[in-house]
């Protein structure tokens, strides 16, 4: 079994409140947006962590991480990108790929937006984490907590923390 802290979205911005959970974290997931690579750092300080650039960031972050984040971990196949759209709204080049290789779990992260919904055309569980950060519209920084075992997706938790 392995829980899991899912995050976006933090612009450059990390506080002891994120490491709070970070530390309870198996892994972390960062879904774009970084902002600066000290954030990836210290999360990187105290979990494993797994990063995809997103549209804000530089070139570094670009040479660090990937715009596609796939992989198995306890027997659920994940697909993590910074801007993928959302079920029936999906990007061009996501929705081709789900057509084919759908994953158990598909994360996005961009629009501030927290959203955890199941997708029944590809039988997939779409995660969006909002934003952790401080720069957006958002009105509350979010995340999202789960575990994963043995191919099942357990515990899904939303974390507030505090106001923008």
């Amino acid at each position: 079994m392995k829980k899991i802290l899912l995050l976006s979205d933090t612009h450059g911005y990390i506080d002891e409140q994120i490491l709070k959970f970070v530390k309870q974290a198996d892994e972390v997931w960062h879904a774009g947006d970084i902002g600066d690579l000290k954030v990836t750092d210290t999360l990187k300080q105290h979990k494993p962590l797994r990063a995809v650039y997103g549209n804000i960031d530089d070139a570094d972050a670009r040479a660090e991480f990937p715009l596609d984040n796939k992989f198995i971990l306890e027997g659920v196949s994940v697909w993590v990108t910074h801007i993928g759209g959302y079920p029936s709204a999906y990007k061009q080049r996501v929705r081709e790929v789900l057509k084919i290789t759908p994953p158990k779990i598909f994360i996005t992260g961009h629009s501030h937006i927290l959203k955890v919904q199941y997708d029944q055309k590809f039988n997939l569980l779409h995660l969006n984490p909002g934003a952790a950060g401080k720069h957006g519209f958002h009105k509350v920084r979010t995340m999202l907590r789960f575990k994963l075992n043995k191919g099942e997706i357990m515990d899904m938790e939303v974390i507030e923390l505090a106001k923008r």
